[in-house]
């Protein structure tokens, strides 16, 4: 058996989730208006930027408003990248969230920020882990 045990509870699990992760938080200002507005298209950048990031889809759900922006989620294997247009005020805002892997995340961000071509932007990064 290639198995290790501990009886001790406070060594940690090899097999065990990261639980610290990278919370990059995104506010894009005078963005490519068909991303703001075009459901299929929005949802292929999304997941080719995670791909290309060397994130994992697992599900897509984006959801149109009436009259107008889009709303929805991508699950990554690594945890997700969330968004919400404004369209009347070309704006869009997107959450990305990796577990223990923020190389990844900065890279979505870069590929993120190459598809919306935003006139201005800011970026807010949080570590998110258990508070001690």
């Amino acid at each position: 058996m290639n198995a290790t045990f501990s009886l001790n509870p406070q060594a940690p699990d090899p097999s065990a989730h990261h639980a610290h992760g990278c919370h990059l938080l995104l506010e894009c200002s005078g963005c490519e208006p068909d991303l703001l507005t075009d459901l299929p298209l929005l949802e292929q950048v999304l997941e080719k930027a995670a791909s290309e990031a060397g994130a994992t889809v697992v599900k897509t759900f984006l959801h149109e408003f009436n009259p107008h922006g889009l709303s929805g989620v991508v699950v990554i294997a690594e945890s997700h990248i969330a968004i919400h247009t404004w369209p009347e005020h070309h704006y869009a805002a997107i959450d990305i969230f990796t577990c223990g892997m923020p190389e990844v995340a900065e890279r979505i961000y870069e590929k993120l920020l190459a598809a919306f071509k935003p006139h201005k932007h800011q970026i807010k990064r949080l570590e998110r882990k258990p508070p001690e």
